[in-house]
């Protein structure tokens, strides 16, 4: 059909968002609709464009949410009234492995609806992987086969099974959605011959935190589900190869296999934590409370200001405009105008966050300078990840405070002696303290008074505003309320997170979210307790030192 959007039907595997293929996520991230089934990992939602109209087709083992042909019809509704859009539909697994995809891609051929097929990692596969189970192995199963456990045959309602061959096969039977039907499965399976000390086993929930295997054999199958409580989603193998899982099951040896995280830092910022608890075996729900907008050009808060506004009760954060607000070019002030030209008055750059860096260094290139502009110049920063993030761009600190936060960086440069040898806490207070000013903070909007207060000859450039993440979707609140705990790096998380979720008055104590948290450093822990969370916070403030702490902590 000319003109109407495009659907992928694409598989997003069996939980873990590290087995979702590249394609897949490049499709999602930038999907306009994504309707998804109950399967779907949270972590793999969280790739998905957060403009995408997020539609839940979930379906659970009694009860269809939305039964397929309505999923079918909608599919090629979105195509028809969206015109050009891109349409995800995001299925467990693979579409075309009991996915029920072959019936979507003929609904949408019939009606004219272009689509395409990403294929996705069955969990027929993966899943016994993750317990440590080799489908086929040398000397053991040369074949393996995959099976549904649920589906019925229209003539007489029974399983749609050929129990007699599937009996005399020597491989790996492997059967999905059939733990409600597999206590008869394995009785006609014994009736037509196969052993009843074949070795069998669930796997609930494989590759996501919450991984289970129990072992039994064939005749021991219904009475150990009733036992074990073995419940959907859960695959069943049959065969030998299910004794190597006693020997080979990795996924629950690491550190954090079984425990779920929330990490609140900022999109751009959460990757390389994500990807060190994510290699520990935990499953990582990116749920970014804050976003930061590089502004158009720096703005100042000087001290002089600073006093007008206290002495006038206004609201500090109001001297910085938003980004609707300054348009295209630089505001100034009623008393200073911010432009580069004004950094040959400064002896010494302080970067205060990794943020910091980023939006000074974007607005010097849009102004046409670059890292030329700071020959000559003290750069410090407050702590290690910054430090890095400077380096980054060929810039080394000559101040890197011991303690990693504004106060210990406010300590550090009150030592610091300018360039006419007098040591700053000293420096005459009669003179004109803008024009006096040697140092420049390069902070955001949100920035607390510590280092102003402690250095009051400095000037403040607000280089760019942070903003809080007011509502959080309906599936990412799910995932959160489940979660073992959260990560917090910065205060404005801990406050925004408890204000984004229902019954924030309450919270923590609510089941809302987890009342547990991990914190990097005592500023961002002495919130989280404020708010009500345990806490426990790692030795240093770097995102290495709090991996380590959360994994020692769950080690214990």
């Amino acid at each position: 059909m000319s003109g109407a959007g495009k659907v992928y039907l694409i598989g997003a595997g069996p939980g873990d968002p590290g087995l979702l293929t590249l394609r897949g996520k490049a499709i999602i991230e930038k999907a306009d609709v994504v309707v998804y089934d109950r399967l779907v990992s949270p972590a793999i939602l969280g790739f998905c464009n957060p403009n995408a109209k997020m539609v839940d087709v979930g379906k659970m083992p009694t009860h269809h949410k939305v039964k397929q042909s309505e999923i079918n019809k909608l599919l090629v509704q979105f195509a028809v009234e969206m015109p050009g859009a891109t349409i995800a539909r995001l299925k467990g697994g693979d579409p075309f492995v009991f996915g029920r995809g072959g019936e979507e891609a003929l609904e949408l051929v019939s009606a004219g609806i272009e689509f395409e097929v990403v294929p996705g990692i069955t969990s027929a596969i993966s899943v016994p992987a993750y317990a440590g189970i080799p489908v086929s192995h040398r000397g053991i199963a040369t074949s393996f086969h995959i099976i549904t456990g649920h589906e019925r045959a229209e003539s007489n309602g029974e399983l749609s099974l050929d129990f007699e061959a599937l009996a005399k096969c020597p491989g790996t039977l492997i059967f999905l959605m059939g733990i409600a039907n597999m206590d008869f499965i394995a009785r006609r399976l014994m009736e037509c011959g196969k052993d009843p000390k074949t070795p069998l086993a669930f796997i609930e929930k494989g590759t996501t935190p919450y991984q289970r295997t129990v072992m039994a054999t064939l005749e021991t199958a219904g009475e150990t589900i009733a036992r074990e409580n073995v419940t959907a989603p859960a695959i069943t193998i049959m065969g030998g190869v299910v004794e190597l899982g006693k020997t080979l099951a990795w996924k629950k040896n690491l550190p954090l296999s079984g425990k779920r995280l929330v990490v609140t830092r900022a999109a751009k910022q959460s990757s390389g934590i994500t990807a060190k608890l994510t290699a520990f075996g935990a499953e990582v729900i990116e749920t970014p409370m804050i976003e930061t907008r590089t502004l158009e050009c720096p703005m100042v808060v000087s001290h002089s200001e600073r006093s007008a506004a206290e002495s006038k009760d206004l609201d500090l954060r109001g001297l910085v405009p938003s980004m609707d607000s300054i348009g295209t070019k630089c505001l100034q002030s009623d008393r200073i105008q911010v432009v580069f030209e004004d950094l040959k008055n400064f002896d010494l750059l302080a970067f205060t966050s990794v943020n910091g860096v980023e939006s000074f260094f974007k607005q010097l290139m849009a102004a046409g300078l670059d890292v030329r502009v700071l020959a000559g110049k003290k750069i410090a920063c407050v702590g290690k990840i910054t430090e890095k993030t400077l380096l980054e761009r060929g810039i080394r600190c000559d101040y890197v405070p011991e303690v990693h936060t504004g106060a210990g960086l406010g300590k550090l440069l009150r030592s610091v002696v300018d360039a006419n040898g007098v040591v700053l806490s000293e420096r005459s207070e009669s003179k004109d303290l803008l024009e006096e000013s040697r140092i420049l903070l390069l902070q955001g909007n949100l920035a607390d008074d510590t280092l102003v207060e402690m250095l009051p000859q400095a000037t403040r450039w607000v280089v760019y505003e942070t903003l809080p993440v007011k509502e959080l979707p309906e599936w990412k609140r799910e995932a959160v309320a489940s979660a073992d705990a959260v990560v917090f790096a910065s205060s404005s998380a801990v406050d925004n997170f408890v204000k984004a979720l229902p019954g924030s008055d309450m919270a923590p104590e609510s089941a809302a979210m987890p009342r547990f948290a991990f914190c990097i450093g005592p500023m961002t822990e002495a919130t989280a307790r404020k708010n009500g969370f345990e806490t426990v916070s790692s030795d240093e403030t770097t995102v290495d030192s709090l991996v380590k702490k959360i994994a020692e902590y769950y080690a214990r």
